[in-house]
């Protein structure tokens, strides 16, 4: 399992110093640059190209690339361009808020997806096709929704008819009930495509081994249902679900980021929003090499749990 690990850390490596190599010459291959863009027309000839050396703009590409690694090994991201504040301070104020949500999210999601999923199996095994399909159908609608189609839907339905979240508000996560009544739509929202999608999966991969030899033989020493399904049936078919989850918490960071702009949440997103919006090269890049490394340590963790859960696993 260390060899393992060591193999998988090795290539985490990799992957993440190749990630934040193609992000810095990507961003800097855009016609401007982050001087032109703080100094918008109020600057020209000159004036600006002594701001492009304040800012080491007019270093080689190498110097500005080691230089910026080296702040990145320091956690020194540097400042925004439009405030001149830390960018490290401002996703350090708003990561909580966007981790809580994605956890949330993903706790919410396997509660009601594997039960859902692992029934619609018992059922299509069993040969009780009208619940399967229809817990499958809509499995499969849901899975076809936008999520910024379903978050307007639901901010129009659950905020401005029924009035039980609110839509707008400070998000303040010092007063725990106004937190959680503030995010419960936003989680809502991100788990209606996560629950389907992991429900369809956890439906086949229990339905494969639910015609095993070892579901017969648990079934002819007397043991219920429940526990054939669950103890034996769920634990066999973890693999892909696993998989599933790894992804989905993955995919929820992008997801987080039409959520907050769409509910005016104050997280991670909203903060790669606004710094395209206002074409704020420092934020934005920090912020797509951080989505980057926080999937590439997804996977990791993803492959270890693979190594814990099935020791054929191999690297």
């Amino acid at each position: 399992m260390l060899a393992y690990s060591l193999k998988k850390l090795v290539q985490l490596f990799i992957t993440t110093l190749g990630v934040v190599t193609l992000v810095f010459f990507t961003l800097r291959l855009i016609p401007g640059d982050a001087a032109s863009a703080m100094a918008g027309d109020s600057l020209s000839g000159e004036a600006l190209e002594r701001l492009r050396e304040q800012m080491g703009l007019t270093k080689p590409y190498l110097v500005q690339y080691l230089t910026y690694l080296k702040g990145l090994a320091s956690l020194d991201f540097g400042e925004t361009i439009t405030t001149g504040l830390s960018v490290f301070g401002l996703m350090k104020s708003a990561l909580p808020i966007t981790l809580i949500i994605a956890i949330s999210t993903i706790v919410f999601t396997v509660l009601v997806s594997i039960p859902l999923g692992t029934l619609a199996a018992f059922m299509a095994h069993k040969g009780h096709k009208g619940l399967d399909n229809a817990i499958t159908g809509t499995a499969m609608v849901l899975d076809l929704m936008p999520g910024f189609w379903t978050g307007l839907v639901f901010l129009l339905f659950f905020s401005l008819k029924l009035r039980w979240f609110p839509a707008s508000g400070d998000v303040n996560i010092a007063d725990p009930a106004s937190f959680l009544q503030r995010i419960a739509l936003p989680v809502l929202v991100l788990s209606v495509t996560q629950i389907a999608t992991m429900a369809r999966i956890t439906r086949t991969a229990v339905l494969e081994v639910l015609g095993e030899d070892y579901i017969r033989t648990a079934r002819s020493l007397g043991w219920s249902e429940l526990r054939v399904l669950f103890r034996h049936a769920l634990k066999n078919a973890a693999l892909p679900i696993v998989t599933v989850v790894g992804l989905s918490f993955g995919s929820l960071l992008n997801g987080t980021v039409i959520v907050e702009f769409i509910f005016n949440i104050p997280g991670i997103g909203s903060l790669l929003v606004n710094g395209i919006n206002s074409r704020d090269y420092q934020m934005v890049q920090n912020l797509i090499i951080f989505y980057a490394l926080i999937f590439v340590s997804i996977n990791f963790i993803t492959d270890l749990v693979y190594r814990k859960l099935d020791p054929r696993v191999k690297f």
